[in-house]
C-alpha cells in the first residue's frame, strides 16, 4: 500500500480481497451447486470489519451471513446489505422486534425465546432458526424436547426457516466418532422435521466439518475461519495439504517511531525484565496490547523491518513495543513494520504467532482492536 493513502496512521491492517476471493472459491467448490454456503461474519467479521468484509462476501455471491448479534446485523443492514441474515448468538427481548423489523433470522435454543415471542406485536412473523444441541451442550434444545418444539413452532408469530447445530470437535479426522455420532443425533431432527412436514434449512458444519464431513454438507454450510485464510486446526490444515490452499487475508503494519542506543549491560523496560547483551539500536513502534499485540509476547515475539526479523524486547506496553533493529541495516525512523504478514521473504502469520503462546488463532486476529483503519485492497 503506498503511504500516502495511510497517512496519519501509526497502525493498520491490510486486506487482501483476492485472497477473500479464492477462499471464498475453495469453499464453494467443496461443497454441491444445491448446497447453500454461509459466510460467517460475526464478531467484527474475526477483526476483518464487519462491514467491509460482508460486501465481499455479498459481491462474491455468498448466500447468507452470520452475525453474532441483532445489532451487527442492524449494522449490515444499514449499510445496505440485503442477503439473509442468521443472528447465532444470544438475542435479547427487547430486540426481537428489532430483528424483524431489520428482517433478521434469530437463533431459538431454548423454550423461554418462544415465550418472547408470544409478547410481540408485530405483522410479520419472527424468522428463526432452531438450535439443537447434539453433544456440544452449550446452547440448544435436547432429543427429549422435539415434541414440544414441533407444537411451539405452530405458532403464527413465528417462521422456521432453518435447523442447525454445531460440532464441538470437528478438527481432527484421525477421531472422527463424536462428529459422527452428533451427525447420526442431527438427522433424528432433520428426520422428525420432516416428518411434520416443516420445511427447513438444515446446516450443520462450520470450517472444519466442511472439509471433513461431507456426508454433513446438508442445505447449508457456515463458513467463518476458512474465508479468512485461517486453518481451524494444524490437522485440518495437515488433511488438506496438496489438496488445496487457503490464502491469509489480513495483514497488520505499523511505524518505527523512534530509535535509540541503548549500551550493553542496560535493562530495558517495564519491571527491566531483559538486559541487552550488547549495544544495540532499538526501535520504538507506537502499538502495544491495548492495539491487539498480546503482552505474553514481551520478549519472544518478532516483527519484520525491512524484510528482516526483529525481536521484541522487553516488557509490551500498552501502546508500545521495544524492538532490536541493531542488525537491521538503514533502519529509520518511519519505517514501515510488518507485525502479521509478508515482508520480503519473510512471513510473520496469525498461526504462527498463536502457534508460539499455545494460543488461538481465532482469539489473536479477534482481537486486533476494531478501531484500527482496515484496508480494503
Amino acid at each position: 500500500m503506498k503511504k500516502e493513502q495511510r497517512l496519519g496512521l501509526r497502525t493498520w491492517t491490510e486486506i487482501d480481497k483476492k485472497s477473500v476471493a479464492h477462499n471464498y472459491s475453495v469453499f464453494r467448490n467443496l461443497i454441491s451447486k444445491k448446497t447453500k454456503l454461509m459466510g460467517v461474519v460475526k464478531s467484527n467479521a474475526y477483526g476483518h470489519n464487519l462491514v467491509e468484509f460482508a460486501k465481499e462476501l455479498e459481491k462474491l455471491g455468498a448466500d447468507y451471513l452470520a452475525v453474532d448479534s441483532v445489532v451487527e446485523g442492524i449494522a449490515l443492514r444499514r449499510e445496505g446489505i440485503k442477503k439473509p441474515i442468521l443472528v447465532l448468538g444470544y438475542t435479547l427481548p427487547e430486540m426481537i422486534e428489532k430483528a424483524v423489523e431489520n428482517d433478521l433470522e434469530i437463533t431459538v435454543s431454548n423454550f423461554g425465546y418462544f415465550a418472547e415471542i408470544k409478547k410481540i406485536n408485530s405483522k410479520s412473523p419472527v424468522k428463526i432458526h432452531i438450535k439443537t444441541d447434539t453433544g456440544m451442550h452449550r446452547s440448544g434444545f435436547q432429543d427429549r424436547d422435539a415434541k414440544k418444539v414441533l407444537v411451539e413452532i405452530k405458532n403464527p408469530k413465528v417462521k422456521v426457516i432453518g435447523l442447525y447445530t454445531h460440532f464441538a470437535a470437528a478438527k481432527n479426522p484421525a477421531f472422527p466418532k463424536d462428529t459422527k455420532g452428533q451427525i447420526d443425533l442431527f438427522n433424528k431432527w432433520r428426520e422428525t422435521f420432516d416428518m411434520a412436514g416443516i420445511k427447513s434449512i438444515c446446516h450443520a458444519c462450520a470450517t472444519s466439518g466442511t472439509i471433513l464431513f461431507p456426508e454433513a454438507h446438508f442445505d447449508m454450510v457456515r463458513i467463518g475461519i476458512g474465508l479468512y485464510g485461517i486453518w481451524p486446526s494444524r490437522e485440518t490444515e495437515a488433511y488438506s495439504n496438496g489438496k488445496f490452499e487457503l490464502k491469509p487475508v489480513l495483514g497488520w503494519k505499523t511505524v518505527i517511531g523512534e530509535i535509540n542506543n541503548i549500551k550493553a549491560g542496560e535493562r530495558i523496560g517495564y519491571d527491566f525484565t531483559e538486559k541487552l547483551l550488547r549495544d544495540s539500536k532499538v526501535g520504538i513502534l507506537p502499538i502495544g496490547y491495548w492495539h491487539g499485540y498480546p503482552r505474553a509476547l514481551s520478549a519472544i515475539g518478532q516483527v519484520l523491518v525491512n524484510g528482516k526479523r526483529a525481536k521484541v524486547l522487553g516488557r509490551i506496553c500498552m501502546d508500545i513495543i521495544m524492538i532490536d533493529v541493531t542488525d537491521i541495516k538503514n533502519t529509520k525512523v518511519g519505517d514501515e513494520v510488518t507485525i502479521i504478514g509478508s515482508a520480503g521473504k519473510e512471513n510473520i502469520s496469525i498461526d504462527s504467532v498463536s502457534t508460539l503462546l499455545d494460543g488461538s488463532s481465532y482469539e489473536m486476529v479477534t482481537r486486533i482492536n476494531p478501531l484500527i483503519k482496515r484496508f480494503y485492497l
